[in-house]
């Protein structure tokens, strides 16, 4: 059974790979073994993902492509370029994605949704929905058109609740100036579980199978106010470590899962049980 979870001789690709999970999810796959091919907007970001990486993994298993989701024209050419150095793709992990943070009390009144700008809905719903279908299309293409493929859409527990807004409340603001977490997140995070179940029907017959990992909070030193309240929601007591998606990922990637498909694998430390 161990022989399953290699990736020896496959290729992954990761979007919004320069972020703290995407980092991670580079991890998982290059210790089986994997190519990893790093791309995000952020060239700055992706140059530093490089360094960090290649301390520990050979530079050869990693590649930086500088990628903007939105754009169909941009993930088209990286694929032309991967493709004339006869690169093909075997793994997708959609993880790009915008979460916005409320930093200052001239963000909080924004994040509402009585004043929520189209604006931010339209990027926000760009990057973390429309980029994962465009590139679920483009690869998937080559995937189903090679008869295997894997792709992964990184949702978040907020695919199966809503956000409990009092995780996010600031002392002395009034009601309706309270930073909230936007209808955009929600939206996208359920909108990949539809887009997850749509894909893998759709080249199951040609061997390409999709599936969606949903994270719970992962902690970053957050204030001590915001750990306390959300680690009361979770059974376990705690947010999660960056590091305690790997194992799922690697599952989720290789042959391990082999018989998977559709599925929204849920890893919340209990909270959406509750």
């Amino acid at each position: 059974m161990i022989s399953k979870f290699s990736l020896k001789e496959k290729v992954a690709l990761i979007t919004g790979a320069s972020g703290l999970l995407g980092i991670e999810h580079a991890n998982a796959l290059l210790e089986l073994d994997a190519t990893v091919v790093m791309t995000d907007i952020d060239k700055v970001g992706l140059e530093r993902a490089f360094n960090d990486l290649t301390n520990v993994y050979d530079k050869k298993n990693i590649i930086c492509k500088v990628m903007d989701v939105t754009s169909q024209k941009s993930i088209q050419h990286v694929k032309d370029e991967l493709k004339n150095d006869g690169v093909d793709i075997d793994i997708l992990i959609n993880n790009a994605a915008i979460d916005p943070k409320v930093q200052a009390d001239s963000v909080v009144e924004t994040s509402r949704l009585e004043n929520f700008l189209v604006d931010d809905w339209n990027f926000q719903i760009s990057v973390g929905l429309t980029g994962a279908m465009l590139c679920a299309k483009i690869f998937g293409i080559e995937m189903a058109k090679n008869g295997s493929g894997i792709i992964l859409n990184i949702a978040s527990d907020l695919s199966v609740f809503s956000p409990y807004q009092s995780l996010y409340k600031k002392d002395k603001l009034l009601p309706d100036q309270q930073p909230v977490k936007p209808v955009t997140y929600s939206v996208i995070k359920h909108g990949l579980i539809g887009l997850t179940k749509y894909l893998a029907t759709y080249w199951a017959d040609q061997g390409v199978r999709c599936n969606a990992l949903s994270p719970g909070g992962v902690y970053t030193s957050q204030d001590d106010g915001f750990v306390n309240r959300l680690s009361n929601l979770i059974p376990m007591g705690r947010m999660a470590k960056k590091e305690e998606y790997r194992g799922a990922v690697q599952f989720m990637c290789s042959d391990a899962s082999s018989y998977m498909n559709g599925q929204n694998i849920v890893i919340d430390g209990g909270r959406s049980v509750w």
